[in-house]
């Protein structure tokens, strides 16, 4: 389908298209959820971005690539949906072809100013909570190919110092750990959860994920067919 972007609720006069930059303004755990998804399955999946309800959803809801797993319903969603779009950083389109299910896409990049090196380390950042430099390097592979720890490093760098509020903050170590973590700032300053066992076994660990992206791929693009079949036959059914 042809899709324009038809942005269901226009900023009003006055109000700054990024709002969240503001000092003091936090996105909620649900918001960065969502937020996170629309820009990694827009990467990941172009074929099937922007995004409907339902693939929206199934991305949050990952058992894999997700720290934490939730378990979100719809309502929530939507809630996040429809406050992002009062921060100016998601949108509800419409279909240029008259097709009836709405879809959603983010302004991640520009609503929040960044450069595609800074919106890959940030995007996993907000998908997986505190990583290393070297965590995040290979998470980001399908996102953004950093070519190296440094350029992951400067990243970082460039949004811990971005005016006029910093997006990622660097973390003392735990006790146990050889690297140091980073962590967004989006939903202000981070809670330490409890050090993980891909913590304690990293290559391991890092391995594994290799293997689980790829079998998520396949099924994202198996999901993506399914979801334009329901489309086409829900536009026929009228």
């Amino acid at each position: 389908m042809d899709y324009r972007t038809i942005r269901s609720a226009p900023l009003a006069p006055g109000q700054r298209q990024n709002p969240v930059l503001d000092e003091g303004v936090e996105l909620s755990a649900e918001e960065v959820r969502v937020l996170g998804c629309l820009v990694e399955k827009a990467i990941t999946t172009p074929d099937y971005y922007p995004l409907t309800l339902n693939s929206l959803l199934a991305a949050c809801n990952q058992k894999t690539s997700r720290d934490p797993v939730v378990e979100y319903g719809e309502s929530e969603v939507l809630d996040a949906i429809d406050t992002l779009k009062q921060k100016g950083l998601a949108y509800r389109i419409t279909s240029s072809d008259g097709g009836r299910v709405p879809r959603y896409e983010h302004n991640f990049f520009d609503g929040l100013r960044l450069d595609k090196a800074q919106g890959g380390a940030l995007c996993v950042l907000l998908l997986r909570g505190p990583q290393t430099v070297g965590e995040i390097r290979q998470r980001t592979g399908r996102i953004y190919p950093f070519e190296s720890l440094q350029e992951v490093e400067q990243a970082l760098e460039d949004l811990a110092t971005k005016t006029p509020r910093p997006l990622t903050v660097k973390l003392e170590r735990r006790p146990g750990e050889k690297e140091a973590r980073y962590a967004h700032l989006l939903s202000g300053e981070p809670a330490e959860p409890p050090a993980s066992a891909e913590s304690v076994a990293p290559s391991r660990a890092a391995a594994r994920d290799e293997r689980i992206e790829e079998l998520e791929a396949r099924v994202e693009k198996l999901e993506g067919d399914l979801e334009r079949l329901r489309e086409q036959l829900q536009d026929l059914l009228g």
